[in-house]
């Protein structure tokens, strides 16, 4: 064991609850060690030196960082600050592991990523869950093709108000205040560490929605998620319980999660992260011959600490990528803003959005896109004979169109009178003209003629019609496709297409 010269000098800025479980991946290293501390608090600074045995205490930031020994810092103050103190660490030289989440929003997260990328220091948000051994081997083994294409992932939450260490009333206090921000405790704080789970196991999603409540006006639960996920057809989903009247067993915080990872050929289920609700192996496959323990793991909640902090000082070491770099903790941050957005807005929300300069208007062309790439591959389709066409519903055209009229039922309120006229035309039968008119709320159909000055007329072939009749075609589509032509006022077709439901 060389000197401490030989170790990497490193300092914590922020010394309350969760620095218990950045300590130990820095006893018996060979590599770092902890040298100072920060805090504003001076009576805690005093018992962590002691406790911690720690080199240097600092009251201020600005001192920590102007120490020429102190080579890297690990920031765990709470999330409002991070954006600050993270640029001025990476101005001062200083490598940096940043407690989760990156911050508070996308555009903070791109002001700490240019000053980090400026300064060229090693920079990484610190996330345990995607070290935990667990959740480690389980994505080795889907990797490995265990449970083959991989289909549904499922996350579930429980927390309780006791059963855990205890909590100081200060970080309570904060959390709380980004709670009155929209940031909840349980769907964002401790989210970050389900939703780094969600992209470990399974990569990135591209549309998420959700729904957040509160059985007392503070902690965001019940709540539920879901996602699809950019690759394939996959999907996932989170719920969040808390029990007002439940002890939840833990070491640590009193909550606990259970993952279930469901594939083409088996299950993967890994059981225990935070607490100890569950007994039993952490990690189990179910191959479709029967469950299998997965030995060897440790599954400890703190374990996936001392794995975040050996790959911290690994890629200050060796010149490595860190897990949690620049780029996926901004995914993470995005991610779990959509969630939030989502579950606002009570509706589905792109990630590539929460990006976009004009978000309404990239979700408007998203949808068009969509639309115009599935009639082109229709129109392709059916040009090779894959797919069937409307021609074989020409001679049912008329019947139809008989059968709606008679079907129509007086709406209320009534409907304005229309008139409207319909050729059909093409699929090898002669032209037919039938006529619409509403009057006084009723329906009548003219055949073999159109109306007398008809205020809107429809061109398409029987076959069309007759699909459109069926609900095998969306008449949406088929304007798309442009096999439909108007001439005269669009908006009476608006009248017809609402009674009759097509």
């Amino acid at each position: 064991m060389g000197s401490f010269r030989e170790k990497l000098n490193v300092g914590f800025v922020g010394c309350g609850r969760i620095a218990d479980l950045h300590v130990p991946g820095y006893r018996d290293s060979s590599d770092a060690r902890l040298y100072a501390i920060c805090d504003t608090n001076p009576d805690i600074l005093r018992q962590r030196q002691t406790q911690w045995n720690v080199e240097k205490t600092y009251a201020r930031f600005e001192d920590m960082l102007a120490d020429p020994k102190l080579d890297a810092v690990e920031i765990l103050t709470p999330q409002p600050l991070h954006e600050s103190q993270t640029i001025a660490a990476a101005k001062a030289g200083k490598h940096i592991a940043l407690q989760k989440p990156m911050s508070v929003d996308l555009a903070s997260c791109d002001r700490i990523a240019r000053e980090v990328k400026r300064a060229n220091v090693v920079f990484k948000v610190t996330e345990n869950y995607v070290f935990y051994p667990p959740l480690v081997r389980a994505r080795e083994l889907i990797q490995e093709g265990a449970i083959g294409d991989p289909v549904t992932l499922r996350i579930q939450f429980v927390s309780g108000p006791e059963g855990g260490w205890d909590v100081p009333g200060e970080a309570w206090e904060w959390r709380m205040k980004e709670a009155r921000a929209g940031r909840g405790p349980s769907t964002f704080d401790h989210g970050h560490h389900l939703w780094s789970t969600a992209w470990f196991l399974l990569g990135e999603s591209e549309r998420v929605s959700g729904w957040i409540d509160s059985l007392d006006g503070i902690i965001d639960c019940p709540s539920h998620f879901m996602w699809k996920y950019k690759e394939g057809t996959r999907y996932g989903s989170c719920q969040f319980v808390h029990c007002e009247h439940l002890r939840v067993p833990s070491k640590y915080y009193a909550n606990d999660e259970w993952i279930e990872v469901f594939g083409t050929r088996g299950i993967l289920k890994i059981r225990r992260c935070t607490g100890n609700l569950q007994d039993g192996p952490a990690l189990l496959l179910y191959d479709g011959t029967g469950w299998k323990e997965i030995p060897g793991l440790d599954s400890d909640w703190g374990a996936g600490f001392v794995g975040a902090t050996r790959d911290f000082v690994s890629a200050i070491r060796q010149g490595s990528t860190p897990m949690l770099n620049l780029e996926q903790a901004r995914y993470i941050m995005k991610f779990a803003l959509a969630l939030q957005e989502a579950a606002r807005q009570r509706t589905e929300v792109y990630l590539e959005d929460l990006d976009a300069r004009f978000p309404r208007l990239n979700r408007q062309q998203r949808e068009w896109t969509s639309r115009i790439d599935y009639v082109r591959r229709l129109d392709w389709l059916e040009e090779l004979g894959l797919a069937k066409g409307t021609r074989a519903y020409a001679p049912q055209a008329v019947p139809l169109t008989r059968a709606l009229v008679q079907e129509f039922k007086s709406p209320t309120p009534p409907l304005a009178d229309a008139s409207i006229g319909l050729i059909l035309k093409g699929d090898d039968l002669p032209t037919m003209e039938l006529g619409f008119l509403i009057q006084n709320n009723q329906a009548q159909l003219l055949e073999g003629q159109l109306p007398v000055d008809p205020r809107l007329t429809v061109t398409m072939a029987p076959g069309l019609w007759a699909a459109i009749l069926l609900k095998k075609k969306r008449i949406d589509m088929a304007v798309i496709q442009g096999k439909i032509s108007f001439t005269g006022q669009v908006d009476e077709a608006l009248k017809l297409k609402g009674v009759f439901g097509f």
